[in-house]
């Protein structure tokens, strides 16, 4: 009882911060015509004319913990001042109030489509993140996983501006026998309403062993292959994963990264922040930073006394926010 009375209070304290019911959130505009399409172009992204495209924006953090920063004015902020554009949506599935493990799933999606709408109104891409982690085999979760993303590809599919990511960060999970046969099973669901959206793919050890793709990628070619890394853990050793995945002709995108150690906690190291951000400037690497919050954590962009919800100024931004807003800004 004390569990369902835990869950119920979760789910309104969701609903409330979400502004409403899910019936009140209209169908999003289409961005068919507005936002141009990209598409893989040898290990980037391209426009419809083949120019190279490089995504540089920010994610939230976990949907369920941090709804008030799915605003239109924050997403107008970090567009306007930051010189992003693109947002990632992370719907965390397995921890607590996750969207398999007992959150409130409409709430949870409302937020997603409210996101998107927001993104879409701005002239933004929208990542749409399924953000495993503890789960860590993204087998764990495989019927949610092809069932949410059914549903979103079906309701997304006239958006130019919306990427699907499949597995945030795959664990103990062998590229060739289990993130690569899931990624096939969810595509195939995607692919059945969206067949021209980049799909984002994880890879294992948290999104860091991308060169395993390498001879093996899917027969999609619209997939990038994400890795992850935060500066104070993922040093030259990790720049040179990348190296070798880009040599290879693997297209790869950064889609989580932080400045301080892999906790997300510690220092930040700003000579391997500039190493990573020189590095993915010369790939034409897309990056999203981790993470829109005022958490009391060292990669939350905004500071722990901040309550702003938009509009931050360079005092209210920690420093991982105000190095990431100038990489994004590309000073």
């Amino acid at each position: 009882m004390a569990q369902k009375l835990l869950s119920f209070f979760l789910s309104l304290f969701l609903l409330l911060s979400a502004g409403g019911s899910p019936s009140e959130t209209p169908a999003p505009p289409s961005s068919e015509g507005g936002i141009p399409a990209l598409h893989v172009a040898g290990t980037t992204l391209a426009d419809p004319q083949g120019n190279t495209v490089r995504l540089r924006g920010v994610s939230t953090h976990g949907l369920a913990w941090f709804p008030d920063y799915v605003n239109k004015e924050a997403f107008r902020t970090l567009k306007e001042d930051w010189g992003a554009n693109a947002v990632r949506l992370a719907l965390y599935t397995a921890e607590y109030g996750g969207y398999c493990s007992g959150g409130d799933r409409e709430t949870l999606k409302k937020l997603v489509d409210d996101g998107v709408a927001y993104a879409t109104d701005l002239g933004l891409y929208a990542i749409i993140d399924w953000h495993i982690l503890s789960d860590g085999d993204p087998r764990t979760y495989q019927d949610e996983a092809v069932r949410f993303f059914d549903e979103m590809s079906r309701k997304y599919a006239d958006h130019t501006n919306v990427l699907y990511e499949i597995c945030n960060e795959p664990q103990n999970s062998p590229w060739q026998t289990v993130i690569k046969p899931y990624a096939e099973t969810v595509l195939a669901a995607i692919r059945a309403n969206d067949p021209d959206a980049v799909v984002i793919v994880g890879t294992n050890t948290w999104s860091q062993d991308v060169e395993e793709v390498a001879g093996s990628r899917l027969d999609d070619e619209n997939v990038v292959y994400a890795f992850h890394f935060y500066a104070a853990t993922h040093k030259e050793s990790y720049r040179q994963k990348v190296k070798n995945a880009v040599a290879a002709g693997v297209p790869v995108f950064v889609s989580e990264c932080g400045l301080c150690d892999a906790s997300g906690n510690g220092g930040v190291d700003e000579a391997s922040a500039r190493e990573w951000f020189n590095l993915l400037k010369e790939e034409d690497l897309s990056f999203m930073a981790w993470s829109l919050c005022n958490k009391n954590e060292t990669s939350a962009l905004i500071k722990p006394d901040c309550a702003k919800l938009s509009g931050w100024t360079q005092e209210e931004l920690s420093l991982s926010g105000k190095l990431f807003r100038d990489a994004i800004l590309e000073k």
